[in-house]
């Protein structure tokens, strides 16, 4: 056969190219991808892409046994508000709860997450850190989004400087904040006006006063959600090598306060959970809306040789307890808290097991009307 000639060249190719375009419908074959390489640009799930092919939102092209999409479609798909609505989920219309999607909602009832802080030397934890036991906002406000819709109001009877509240008007809820000392009371206004927004205080309720007594003034079920970290006993009292080294070195707070009304200043520790628990948690109960949930971030703790666990003690407490005026707590789950930026000390070495306690309990209580 002899040699064809430029021309016949031409003709062969676009005869070819013709072929394939009938095989292909008339699509650029340059731009085809298999589903696998689809699916992962588009980020969903097997299930959720064979759906969008099935209902022809995406089309799909054979040639011969294999399967493949177009480029240019995906990325024109990418930019539909059903592609949004599908990889960023939707909120379900009889989700009363949050204002979280589906794909939102699961990994937050996993039974852990870890602690996430600002650092030592960022701006917004000047006001945080003069406090002695400070929790994150970003921690409180993720519990604050799970558990409220926007607009919604908190309450937080330990209101110490201001985290709750941060949170709350960050994500755009409403806080009633209690606080016993006029220094941490002061500081959490400031703390908002400095780090939010000028006029953002204005926003919550922040009161100066002992929430054994405050809580007793507010409304019955009158708020969505409760949310505090309450004293752990004594805990703030023991100078050990920890607080020399974080907070006396530092000439930052080593306590609450010297009022004599401070929970943190009881000796005996009966005393101290019987009055946590009836005079605040159960108040605070009574001032949440059935149906509605109370987190609260413990850690256990230790009491010279003895191990204190403080977070069973309050669950066997209140689970099932009675609320003044109606209704009862039932505990739906414990979240923990992974603390895995403290640093380790030889506690007991080499002579003794003792714990380096990196973790806290979230308590989650749920008010219910009626016993079932």
């Amino acid at each position: 056969m002899g040699q064809l000639s430029l021309r016949e060249l031409e003709l062969n190719v676009d005869a070819e190219n013709t072929m394939k375009s009938k095989i292909a419908g008339n699509v650029d074959m340059g731009q085809r991808i298999s589903g696998s390489r689809a699916m992962q640009m588009l980020e969903l799930s097997r299930h959720s892409f064979e759906k969008i092919v099935k209902l022809g939102t995406l089309k799909q092209y054979i040639d011969g046994k294999k399967k493949y999409y177009i480029l240019s479609e995906i990325k024109t798909f990418m930019t539909t508000t059903e592609y949004k609505e599908l990889s960023e989920g939707t909120v379900d219309k009889r989700n009363t709860l949050n204002d979280l999607t589906g794909k939102d909602w699961l990994p937050e009832t996993k039974s852990f997450f870890y602690q996430k802080g600002l650092g030592a030397d960022s701006f917004e934890a000047q006001i945080e850190k003069q406090h002695p036991a400070p929790y994150s906002f970003q921690d409180i406000g993720r519990l604050i989004r799970f558990f409220t819709k926007k607009g919604m109001r908190v309450l937080d009877p330990f209101g110490g400087v201001g985290s709750t509240a941060k949170a709350c008007e960050i994500d755009g809820r409403v806080c009633t904040s209690i606080e016993l000392s006029p220094k941490w009371h002061a500081l959490s206004i400031e703390r908002l006006e400095k780090e939010v927004g000028k006029g953002t205080s204005k926003n919550h309720n922040f009161i100066n006063g002992d929430s054994c007594e405050e809580l007793l003034k507010l409304q019955q079920e009158s708020v969505d959600f409760v949310v505090t970290s309450p004293p752990y006993w004594g805990i703030l009292n023991k100078l050990d090598q920890k607080v020399i080294k974080n907070r006396v070195n530092n000439n930052l707070e080593t306590k609450y306060s010297e009022d004599e009304k401070d929970l943190g200043n009881i000796t005996d520790y009966q005393e101290f959970l019987d009055l946590l628990v009836n005079k605040v948690f159960l108040q605070s109960a009574r001032v949440l809306k059935n149906g509605k949930y109370m987190a609260l971030v413990v850690s256990d703790f230790r009491d010279k040789s003895d191990f204190i666990s403080f977070h069973s003690d309050l669950v066997s407490m209140m689970n099932k307890r009675e609320i003044p005026k109606g209704g009862f707590l039932n505990l739906q789950g414990i979240k923990i808290l992974l603390q895995n930026h403290k640093s380790l000390l030889p506690y007991g070495y080499p002579f003794a097991y003792v714990e380096n306690i990196h973790h806290q309990y979230i308590l989650i209580f749920r008010k219910e009307a009626k016993r079932k």
